[in-house]
Order: structure tokens, then sequence, then C-alpha cells
């Protein structure tokens, strides 16, 4: 304020005001810089998106050719089309239109910005390895399972397990909704988990089962006592939360709804969807609109991974597809098409092989093909066992013996 008295002497105040921000930045010019840089950035940004082409983003095949059959090649060719006429010219209605637009223009549906290169912040390859390093895995208490994961289904990614009916993937979900809450002292995420049920298999009391034996688990590990006090039976079914989706509205409405969920629980690492395929196949006779929902439901859930740094865990079903139509050989294959086997950033096929179950990694980007066999106990899942061990765990109460446990069926 001094100074600033002091130089009111010899010069009027309009002067002083004009010049202020000139002085601003020369005493700032290493912030005036970067400023000027992350300008240039996002100018070359806008002008490399406005020439990207169309058919690079992530729309529909029907909407592609109608765009191109439109006249409109390459996304800066729908920078000043409104919504009305873009329907006009599409044949298409003003929701559908307003997609498209949101979607070529990076615009989230309630109008923010969606790509990361506007906010002048990028990632170098070290950083992303650094990062994927340190995230968490969540177990499935089969050591081989977890192996060929590489520590378990981990956070951040999408898995997928595909089966035929009784295989065993509504056991895998919740024993991953249990093992999400082992504590980080035991090498657990000590997260929370979102049980989405769509076919009403999920049972509460076999969640209780497979709860009751984490928990004594991993309070025979606890030497000091203070673990078990916190880790309980009753805690771990308070850590889950379950959403029952009786059609495809209610389905697509709960994941809308996710991400005011996560917020209000910030706790929850994993979001379970068992399964994701059963509405989509048996209340759907339009296939396009189911392409284009699929497509809503994959774009909603890699965004929710990465935003809050959990798992995504779906089942899927199995269907057949004939591969020869001269002897009508036909194999099962997952079903909701070839278009959703690019969502999940992992896949794994659950399969009876000699009255036994067999799981296969089919699909990571960072794990080679491989399979290994498991077994669903009243614990939950385990390895198998040689067949000629035949005892009883006094600590769990899991038969681990013999045929009749790996044929057992929890009901």
């Amino acid at each position: 304020m001094r100074i600033f008295n002091h130089w009111r002497q010899f010069f009027p105040l309009s002067i002083i005001y004009h010049y202020s921000t000139f002085i601003y930045f020369f005493l700032n010019k290493s912030n005036f810089s970067q400023q000027i840089s992350t300008l240039i950035l996002q100018k070359k940004c806008r002008e490399m998106q406005s020439q990207r082409e169309i058919s690079t983003f992530p729309l529909p095949a029907s909407y592609q050719s109608k765009l191109h059959l439109a006249g409109y090649v390459v996304a800066g060719d729908l920078k000043d089309v409104k919504p009305s006429e873009l329907s006009k010219d599409l044949e298409v209605s003003h929701e559908e239109s307003l997609e498209i637009l949101n979607c070529v223009n990076g615009l989230s549906s309630d109008g923010n910005s969606t790509n990361a290169m506007k906010s002048g912040r990028t990632m170098t390859a070290l950083e992303l390895l650094q990062e994927e390093q340190n995230l968490q895995s969540i177990v499935t208490f089969s050591e081989k399972l977890d192996s060929m994961l590489g520590g378990g289904v981990p956070l951040c990614k999408i898995t997928e397990f595909c089966g035929a009916p009784g295989i065993g993937k509504t056991q895998m979900c919740m024993q991953l909704a249990v093992d999400v809450q082992i504590p980080e002292c035991f090498g657990g995420v000590e997260g929370e988990a979102v049980y989405i049920d769509t076919e009403g298999s999920f049972l509460a009391e076999r969640l209780a089962d497979i709860a009751e034996v984490t928990v004594k688990h991993c309070q025979r590990l606890d030497t000091t006592g203070e673990v078990s006090s916190v880790f309980t039976t009753e805690r771990v079914l308070s850590g889950v939360h379950y959403f029952r989706c009786r059609d495809y509205v209610e389905l697509l409405a709960t994941i809308h709804l996710l991400t005011d969920f996560i917020k209000d629980n910030p706790k929850v690492k994993l979001v379970i969807i068992d399964s994701i395929a059963f509405h989509f196949r048996h209340d759907f006779e339009d296939l396009g609109l189911r392409t284009r929902l699929l497509t809503t439901v994959a774009q909603n859930l890699i965004q929710i991974a990465n935003q809050y740094k959990l798992a995504i865990v779906l089942t899927n079903q199995m269907t057949t597809r004939v591969s020869n139509q001269t002897d009508m050989s036909s194999n099962l294959i997952p079903a909701l098409g070839e278009s959703w086997a690019h969502v999940s950033t992992i896949r794994i096929i659950l399969y009876w092989e000699d009255k036994q179950r067999m799981a296969l990694l089919y699909k990571s980007p960072d794990h080679k093909e491989d399979t290994v066999p498991f077994q669903i106990t009243m614990g939950g899942i385990r390895d198998m066992v040689s067949s000629n061990v035949e005892k009883m765990s006094e600590e769990t109460g899991e038969n681990v013996a013999g045929p009749s446990a790996k044929r057992q069926k929890v009901t």
C-alpha cells in the first residue's frame, strides 16, 4: 500500500490501472508462459478433433451409415449443427441426435467435457505403469485362479465371467463381494460392494456362509486380536449393497445412478452385475436399440471403473452358435454378440470338464491364456484338492474331499 501511494504522486491512477495487468504477468512470467502453452495445446487439440473422422467415434453402425449418407464425414461437419437439424437430416429422434452430438463433441449427458486433452493434463507411459502397479486386486480364495489373473480381480478394469447355468458364476460374485472387504493388513482392499441382481439368484444365506468362513480365516491370522473385533460377519453383510433389477429399464436407471451412490459411499470398490445379459436377451425385439443401450451401459461402466478406481465384475450367459450349416455343428459362446466382447478387459469362461469345474482365461491384455480347476465348497470358491485326500477342515467346516465335494451345488 505504501508503494502504491508513493507511485500515485508521480502517475495518474488511470495509468497505474492500465499497466497493472502487464506488471502482473511480468512478475509471473513463468505462469504466463505455461498458460500460453496450455492455450496453444488446447487449440491444436480442437483442430485435430475437428478433422477426426466420424467413423472413429464409438457410434452404432446404423448412426454411422446415416451420418455418411447425410454428408457428415468429420467431426467439424457437426460443429454448428443443432440437434433439431441433425434429427431432420438423419430421420432420428431428438434424443438420438443429441446423443450423437454429445459423443462427437466429447460431452457427457450434463454438458460437461469428457475430453481429457482439454484439461491440458496428459500422462506418460511411465506414470501409467506406476499407477497400474500400485493398484490392488480382489482375491478369489482360489490360489490358482488368483495366480492366473496376476493376483486376483484387478481394480479399474471390467472382468467378465461367462458360463452355463450352475457352473458357479453367482457363487464367484458372492465370494468377491465378501473378499473385497478383507482388511488391508491381510492384503485386502477393505472396501464395500454393490451387487446388482437381474436374475434373482442372490441368496443372503449363502452370502452369510461365505462371509462367516472368510471372517474365521482372517481371525486365525490375526495375532493381535484388534481386527477380529471389527471384521465380523455382520460387518461384511452390511458392506454389500444389494439392488434388484426386474427389467432392463431398472437396470439402466441403477447404472445411471451409480455415480451418485458411489459418491455417497466412497468405500465401494466393487460393482457386480449378475447378469448383464438376462434382460437384454429376453426383452428385446429391436436389436439396434439393444446395441445402442449396451453401448451406453459399457461407456458408463468404463467411466465408473476409471474414475473411482474400482473393479467391475459382470456375469454373462452362453448361447449356441451354429458353425457349419451342412452338418449343423454348433458350439457355446458368450451371449450379446461380438461387439460386447470388446467391452470387458478380462473375460473368463467357466465350464465343465469330466465332472470338474474349470476356469479358462479367454481374454486378458497382460496374461497368457490359461486354464485352472476350481471347486465350490460351503466356504466359497477354493482350489481343487487331490482325489485321494479326504479330510474335514476343523477351522472352517469345509468339506474339501472326494468327488462329492467337487460336484457340490449350494442352493
